[in-house]
């Protein structure tokens, strides 16, 4: 394999390379495995398809009508020989694809977690990757290092040698997060997180876009990558830190608007929440998250049937808080509290509506009240209302 690449591939993609030709001759080392795999199932295609292209024009000439040199055997209709050779060739060929394809699969898939640095290099021990959170917007792409509480728009950096973990998400419609000298594509779909896993070997400036139509600013939606090393990339953090401002998610919320052929630039500060709100469609306040809306419907949904499933979400939420919904607050679809209780059954309950300040999408406030009744008895009584967990 190492011998077939030095003497086919790598010539390959240097006289392509004056073509521009970066996916031959990419700068990441999963990058450089794909190039290998699309060169080697070129190579191996090539074997059947060079001589059968050549076979057809020996025919054409050598039985040309002209020709009367030539065999004339119209009663010939089988070789043995000839059909081993026909069927063999192409069946390893298929076999050689097959196996490349399938460790190709396994070994490269964007969800697995980088085992080397290169070629002849193992990941470090005890070397954590650089965790980046990936946001495609219209018509622009917002990236967020949690590690440092920095985001940018349209320009990205990571430092050499260092496995990079991408978390990928949209904001809008689907889009396909694309770098051809780090790694292969892959899609960007709102309420969904897709992976990536790479590592750029090379310093250098590359260039990144949306691979898929997502509309009218299209054309312009591309980033800058930069391959640094350590203290290029930390001065790169150092300068994201102190020439941007806070995005917080209201700034995220007017970022978010579409616009076209973005600048890049840069925010100091990050909402630490802001991507876990995003990926769940709920960064508006008072809006229930997406993961929220899931765990209810699992508990049996906000209907009759599963009045009683989502009583514990406001029972002991005290407890629970920061282990269920996350670190920061949120909002729940809860069930409206009865005020007073008064007798010995719910003939005797008293029902009311909460009052307290308005949240969320205009419902008010409830103070939080204990109901002992039978769920079905309580059920009765329960109007339907926005809980803040907080």
């Amino acid at each position: 394999m190492r011998n077939l690449k030095s003497l086919v591939v790598l010539p390959l993609a240097a006289f392509l390379s004056g073509c521009n030709f970066v996916v031959l001759r990419p700068a990441g080392d999963v990058a450089s495995q794909q190039a290998d795999l699309v060169t080697i199932s070129t190579i191996l295609m090539l074997l059947i398809i060079v001589p059968v292209m050549a076979l057809t024009i020996f025919f054409a000439w050598r039985y040309r009508h002209s020709n009367a040199a030539a065999d004339y055997d119209p009663d010939w209709d089988h070789s043995t020989q000839l059909e081993l050779v026909i069927w063999a060739a192409p069946l390893l060929i298929i076999i050689c694809l097959g196996a490349l394809t399938w460790m190709g699969t396994h070994l490269l898939d964007p969800y697995r977690s980088l085992d080397r640095v290169s070629s002849n290099q193992p990941v470090p021990a005890k070397t954590a990757p650089l965790v980046v959170n990936v946001v495609a917007l219209d018509w622009k792409w917002l990236f967020i290092y949690p590690e440092y509480g920095i985001a940018t728009v349209n320009d990205l950096a990571a430092p050499v040698d260092r496995p990079i973990s991408f978390r990928i998400t949209s904001a809008t419609v689907m889009n396909s997060f694309y770098i051809p000298a780090l790694a292969g594509q892959i899609y960007a779909m709102a309420g969904m997180e897709t992976k990536l896993h790479a590592v750029i070997n090379e310093p250098g400036t590359f260039e990144g876009f949306s691979a898929n139509y997502s509309g009218a600013g299209f054309s312009g939606m591309r980033f800058t990558f930069h391959g640094l090393d350590k203290r290029g990339f930390d001065a790169w953090v150092a300068k994201a830190k102190s020439g941007g401002g806070d995005l917080s998610r209201e700034a995220y919320m007017q970022l978010e608007r579409p616009s076209e052929n973005v600048p890049a630039r840069s925010f100091a500060k990050v909402d630490p929440d802001l991507y876990r709100a995003i990926l769940n469609m709920c960064v508006e306040p008072g809006k229930m998250c997406m993961s929220e809306m899931m765990a209810i419907d699992a508990k049996g949904g906000l209907g009759m049937a599963g009045i009683n499933n989502t009583m514990p979400l406001t029972y002991d939420k005290q407890a629970r808080r920061g282990t269920v919904f996350g670190p920061g607050p949120a909002y729940v679809a809860g069930i409206c509290d009865i005020a007073e209780l008064g007798g010995e059954g719910p003939q005797d309950a008293k029902p009311r509506l909460p009052s307290g300040p308005v949240v969320g999408a205009g419902l008010p406030k409830p103070d939080l009240a204990r109901v002992s009744l039978p769920p079905l008895e309580r059920a009765t009584y329960l109007i339907p209302r926005l809980e803040k967990n907080s």
